[in-house]
């Protein structure tokens, strides 16, 4: 698949899909910043756990699962970290090693060649293993369990069969009770697969990024919570993408 590199707003670097034709990440809220704000910060804000296992959504250029790092060692937290990451773009990865990362990520690098080279990277603080597989394969298969996914794959107007009521479900079946889904889209369409997949919906805490959704089994998250039932009642049309509707 072939990209080209983006600058985005906060001075990091993103790339743009030809396959998909869009980028990455927002070039407004800025390729590092979105990480930070719309996925890792809102979920380890919600969980209290020493261990944490991952599931980022798809891995991309890495920003989710770097930026994690980052946040882990800025925060001086003692936790340890598995992340899982499917991919269907094996050739991107195998470049990473020489993508211009923002200097939050230098004391990664070394992370990021080894992952390139052979897809993992394991210390005693985190393992890292990028699965090439389409995600939707990759998710009927999996039989680990998981605290936070960061539903990150590219727009549901560009690659909607990861966005479906669906796909949502084999989501719901990986989460552990107390787990945090979070995503940049607060379009109603994915809000509805979500919420008929048995997930219960939040608005982030408003941060210097556009907001997204915030999604969890628990019914006792300390967020305002989205009422669907009242925004079903408003516009009785709202629903879901199915899988059947773009197969």
């Amino acid at each position: 698949m072939k990209n080209r590199l983006v600058e985005t707003n906060d001075g990091s670097f993103t790339m743009h899909s030809e396959h998909f034709d869009e980028c990455y990440h927002s070039t407004k809220d800025g390729a590092l910043r979105e990480s930070l704000k719309k996925h890792v910060e809102p979920a380890f804000s919600l969980l209290n756990c020493n261990e944490i296992t991952i599931l980022d959504i798809c891995f991309g250029l890495g920003y989710n699962t770097l930026s994690t790092l980052y946040y882990i060692d800025r925060k001086k937290l003692s936790k340890r970290v598995k992340i899982i990451s499917p991919e269907l773009d094996e050739n991107l990865v195998r470049s990473l090693g020489m993508f211009p990362y923002p200097s939050e990520f230098k004391p990664y690098i070394h992370i990021i060649r080894k992952i390139a080279d052979s897809g993992h990277y394991e210390d005693h603080k985190v393992a890292i293993e990028v699965v090439f597989k389409d995600a939707r394969e990759f998710i009927r298969e999996c039989d680990t369990s998981f605290d936070i996914i960061y539903q990150d794959a590219f727009s549901p107007k560009k690659n909607p069969t990861l966005w479906t009521k669906e796909y949502f479900l084999d989501l719901t079946s990986l989460m552990r009770p107390h787990a945090i889904l979070t995503t940049y889209s607060s379009a109603t369409p994915v809000r509805m697969g979500m919420y008929e997949s048995g997930l219960n919906l939040y608005f982030p805490h408003k941060s210097e990024v556009r907001s997204g959704t915030i999604a969890s089994l628990s019914p006792n998250l300390p967020l305002e919570k989205i009422d669907m039932e009242l925004k079903v009642l408003r516009n009785p049309f709202a629903a879901p993408l199915l899988d059947a509707e773009i197969s």
